[in-house]
């Protein structure tokens, strides 16, 4: 069916409540599933009506997820997944219709299809207006879509108007649409934060899918939200987003820098992560822009284009906060304006972020704090420079330091002398103007005391004490002088088949930067450490329990672990194994995938193989025989993490020595 929306494994697991597993076992023990239709032999694709008649003849639609059931015919009605984007504002522009006009829509709700479809289209426009984001909403509508809809009003009753968007377009990003990546929640909040005293108005002039205007929306109640998207189907998608939550948004498409929608507004706040190392902003078409007002932007400095653009809408007396690369602190083609913005007291701080606080950055970004001065204002002749790596909440770090800079209330708490310092602007008016936060921390500020040295040398003694008793485990291990026996073996997919075993794996697009519970990643395994990640509960997001074996897909992480505190949910490169303890010992179990792992990683001839786990063969051993190899394989693990931890407390050490000797804190003892 050329025009049929096809699902895969995973979607068809999802519509019908279970396990993939048991959609694999549906394919071979039934000869009349459907067969695919697309993708390839590992990855194949099925024809969504094929699946959902089968699935109905065999009664295994009865439990289905009902929004599951939703989104799958949404994706029927789209008929291709290139017009799933104008679906999606069709279904937006219906549960805003539903938020507003709830009343209205029982009145029509009553009638039968034919008439709900006659009558709904224009209660909608009445109700939204012309709004171009809903233009996908069409002036007349077929029958055929009013299941749809109906569809769409229960699952708004059952989960909000709001949440019942957010997962259609969840579904969508994950399986249909180029990656996005929205900024991490902690950064999200961090820029957020840094505003002073009354936000009414808030502008975002790249505002992507919203994380900034959603979470002002929250924190700032009643202000007014502008956002603009270069992207006409993400600007549609964001506009309905922030519609469902408030009535104080306006969201425009267009480039901000060629096409600006907002010439005349200004904001309290203005927070924006724009695009990166873009050469085709519009340099030659705005060589006489009056948004310049700290000097033309060279071709190669997009990134100062939007911090002039966001200062241009900035408030005198507003602020702007800029999400930017750390190469724009220190471009030779960018000086002069940067000697601009400190000459004129513009730029207020210069935070640095940690490595990884913006996950898919290969580099650790910075945040630029900037402020439109009052025409009576003396300029400022000090900045403040954050580099918030040493600390432990890098968040709260900044937003403390920058308040006490700023003179504003909540800088109580926290010592952040070690992060940051104001540094004289006079002092960076060089030949290079480099705002690297830093290379302008005194050294005295960033050095630990001799009490850090002292703390962090006496947990390394103690480590080293106890570090005999971690040696047992391995010096338990004997040679056998007899010829090993090869038992039978067995494979991980016969444990998964006769029940021994439960296999589960989460969505592999799934995004851990921002939600309300843990997510245990692929680094956090690989590392030893607790999870790291942050997600919003799904049914198909596995929660992880006691004694699962959880282990990495890709060989260079050639590491199992067995969980000792369940919870998190399973983070996207990992398998869940969750045996039965009564004929599979955990660690047993653990042991041989990580052998397995380290021996495809040997064969493979790049350093990252993806591992089979069900190809993964195993002894055939009683359980108590497993038990008591379990043990052993669990001794091996803890002396690594023992040895791990230790290491990095010699780092740790080390780095505290070093400083402490190069400001003069500590000194040799002799």
């Amino acid at each position: 069916m050329a025009d049929d929306a096809t699902v895969t494994p995973a979607d068809i697991a999802r519509l019908a409540g279970v396990g993939r597993a048991a959609v694999s076992n549906w394919r071979r023990r039934h000869d009349d599933f459907p067969q695919p239709v697309a993708g390839t032999a590992a990855s194949p694709a099925f024809s969504l009506a094929e699946v959902e008649a089968w699935l109905r003849e065999q009664g295994k639609l009865a439990g289905a997820p009902g929004r599951e059931r939703v989104w799958h015919s949404l994706r029927q009605a789209a008929a291709q997944d290139a017009h799933l984007p104008d679906m999606l504002a069709f279904a937006g522009a219906f549960l805003l219709f539903v938020k507003r006009e709830r009343k209205a829509w029982s009145s029509i709700a009553a009638e039968n299809d034919d008439k709900v479809a006659a009558r709904l289209p224009e209660a909608v426009r009445r109700a939204l207006g012309e709004a171009a984001w809903f233009a996908a909403f069409p002036a007349r509508m077929d029958a055929r879509r009013v299941p749809l809809v109906r569809a769409l009003a229960r699952l708004a009753d059952d989960e909000g108007v709001a949440e019942a968007f957010e997962f259609l377009r969840t579904r969508y990003l994950e399986q249909h649409s180029r990656r996005m990546h929205p900024t991490p929640g902690a950064v999200v909040g961090l820029m957020l934060r840094l505003a002073p005293g009354e936000v009414r108005t808030v502008l975002d002039p790249a505002c992507g899918s919203g994380a900034f205007l959603i979470a002002a929306a929250e924190r700032f109640a009643g202000a007014d939200l502008l956002g603009q998207e270069s992207d006409e189907a993400a600007a549609r998608l964001t506009a309905i987003r922030l519609a469902l939550r408030t009535d104080r948004a306006d969201i425009r498409s267009g480039d901000s820098l060629r096409g600006d929608a907002f010439p005349d507004r200004t904001a309290d706040l203005v927070v924006c992560a724009p695009p990166f190392n873009d050469r085709a902003w519009g340099h030659d078409e705005l060589l006489g822009d009056p948004r310049w007002e700290y000097g033309l932007p060279p071709r190669t400095e997009s990134e100062l284009a939007w911090v002039q653009h966001a200062l241009a809408h900035t408030a005198p007396g507003g602020l702007a906060a800029l999400l930017m690369p750390p190469a724009a602190a220190n471009r030779r083609s960018g000086r002069r304006i940067r000697m601009e913005l400190l000459r004129r007291g513009a730029l207020r701080a210069v935070i640095g972020l940690p490595p990884g606080a913006v996950p898919n950055m290969a580099v650790a970004l910075t945040v630029w704090v900037l402020r439109r001065p009052t025409p009576e204002e003396r300029p400022s002749d000090e900045v403040l420079m954050v580099d918030t790596t040493p600390a432990d909440d890098f968040a709260a770090a900044a937003v403390r330091s920058w308040r006490r800079f700023a003179g504003l209330p909540g800088s109580d708490g926290g010592d952040d002398r070690a992060v940051s310092a104001a540094v004289r602007i006079v002092d960076l008016l060089d030949d290079e103007v480099d705002l690297t936060p830093a290379r302008h921390l005194p050294q005295g500020a960033r050095a630990e005391t001799k009490q850090a040295f002292a703390a962090a040398r006496a947990r390394l003694l103690s480590r080293l004490d106890e570090l005999p008793r971690s040696v047992p485990a391995m010096t338990a291990l004997t040679g056998n002088d007899a010829e090993p026996a090869a038992p039978p073996t067995t494979t991980v997919g016969d444990l998964v088949r006769t029940r021994r075993c439960e296999l589960l794996q989460a969505p592999p697009k799934m995004e851990v930067d921002q939600g309300t519970s843990p997510v245990l990643t692929l680094d956090d395994v690989a590392l030893g450490r607790p999870p790291s990640g942050r997600a919003d509960p799904s049914p198909d997001r596995p929660v992880l329990r006691e004694g699962d074996v959880v282990a990495s897909l890709l060989t260079r992480h050639a590491t199992t672990t067995v969980i000792g505190e369940g919870g998190a949910m399973l983070g996207p490169g990992l398998v869940l194994l969750r045996p039965d303890p009564q004929h599979c010992d955990p660690w047993f179990l653990a042991g041989w995938l990580r052998v397995a792992a380290a021996e495809a990683r040997t064969r493979g001839s790049t350093g990252s193989v993806r591992l089979d786990v069900r190809r993964v063969r195993l002894p055939r051993l009683p359980v108590e025989e497993q038990r008591r190899l379990g043990r052993a394989f669990r001794g091996l693990v803890e002396l690594q993490a023992t040895m791990r931890d230790t290491q990095h407390l010699f780092e740790e050490v080390l780095r505290l020595g070093m400083a402490g000797l190069s400001t003069g804190t500590l000194r040799p003892a002799t």
